[in-house]
């Protein structure tokens, strides 16, 4: 079988084209590059990020693995597609007052999309497509389903859950199984890289305020009776639970309970107003399962990090789901994702409406 590999130039991406590469498979390594030349964006040249002018260092490290694993490499241009969905949507959120999670759509419509794509309009030929996430895929009863991976610390299925039943069908995930200690282990072992090698963990390697790109817009910060506190220059310069920067003294710290886009305001409260129970969420994609239409029990993640909590998701008739929490939520925050799951097995997730 040929498998195209996705290649960050990082371990994980390294260690699945060796293992690929070890099972028998013909392997080409591919990476996207998504940073171009000329773009108004500044960045960070000493911070590591999936988004910055360090690209070149990445693609060099990539091109050199796949030098030693004696595979094809090269590199798909994806910038445009990248800037028109990836970098618009996290600037008309930001500007509405959400908070975007741009590495689920950059998954799902550039990694999982537009790469593969562009990949066989470039004439690569190859029937599975395979990165270095931690998540497992399978075929069970009439449809492909996506699992947690047996590392449940470094599992990234709250990222994948907006891939398709055709994006699933052609994927291999071939890390599922390890733990990333194993991984990594690996990787020294194969002299890809040194065992103190770091790893990229943020999305954009300068301040966002570059990629939002809007004028300042002075605004009121308001407690929850709308009593105005105090003044800011934007609400994307905030974040639902945010409690450094707000410049208001108080006998207790104050945190944003909620960002008012239309009205230009920044609500602030105290720690127990940032609980919730509760949360409407869109923009659905149902994997395991189709589109419930009684209420189902399940767990879910309002964020990658920490564990999927019991919930009841309703579908209501205007397209959306209700979900009620056991336990109430710190910091459920609009724009981001929430992801629901049956023990591993990931039923889908929509954007926190």
């Amino acid at each position: 079988m040929i498998v195209l590999v996705g290649m960050s130039g990082g371990i994980d991406s390294s260690v699945a084209a060796l293992l690929l590469k070890q099972a028998g498979h013909e392997v080409i390594g591919v990476t996207m590059s998504i940073w171009r030349q000329g773009n108004p964006f500044k960045g960070e040249l000493k911070k590591n990020a999936c988004f910055g002018p360090n690209e070149e260092e990445d693609i060099a490290e990539a091109r050199r693995i796949a030098g030693l694993l004696g595979i094809e490499y090269h590199v798909m241009d994806c910038a445009e597609q990248y800037e028109r969905i990836v970098l618009e949507d996290f600037r008309s959120e930001y500007l509405a007052g959400r908070t975007p999670n741009p590495c689920v759509w950059c998954n799902s419509l550039i990694k999982f999309g537009a790469l593969p794509k562009i990949a066989r309009e470039s004439g690569i030929v190859f029937d599975k497509f395979a990165t270095g996430h931690y998540a497992k895929v399978a075929f069970e009863g009439d449809r492909w389903v996506l699992r947690q991976s047996a590392d449940q610390k470094k599992d990234q299925t709250y990222f994948l859950y907006r891939l398709s039943q055709r994006q699933l069908s052609e994927v291999l995930f071939p890390l599922g199984d390890l733990q990333k200690d194993e991984t990594r282990r690996i990787c020294v072992e194969h002299g890809f890289f040194t065992a103190e090698k770091e790893e990229s963990q943020d999305f954009y390697s300068g301040d966002y305020s570059d990629l939002i790109d809007a004028p300042k817009t002075i605004g009121d910060i308001v407690d929850r009776h709308g009593k105005v506190l105090g003044s800011h220059e934007g609400t994307w310069n905030y974040t639902v639970g945010q409690r450094r920067g707000l410049g208001i003294a108080s006998d207790r710290p104050l945190y944003v309970v909620a960002l008012d886009g239309t009205k230009n305001r920044v609500v602030v409260g105290y720690e127990e107003d940032t609980f919730g129970d509760a949360l409407i969420a869109g923009k659905l994609n149902w994997i395991s399962i189709e589109a419930p239409t009684a209420p189902r029990h399940a767990q879910a993640k309002i964020r990658s990090t920490g564990k999927a909590k019991p919930v009841v998701i309703s579908a209501q008739d205007d397209g959306l789901v209700s979900v009620r929490f056991a336990e109430p939520q710190k910091a459920v925050t609009p724009g981001q994702s929430v992801v629901f799951y049956d023990d591993d097995l990931v039923l889908g997730g929509g954007v926190i409406q």
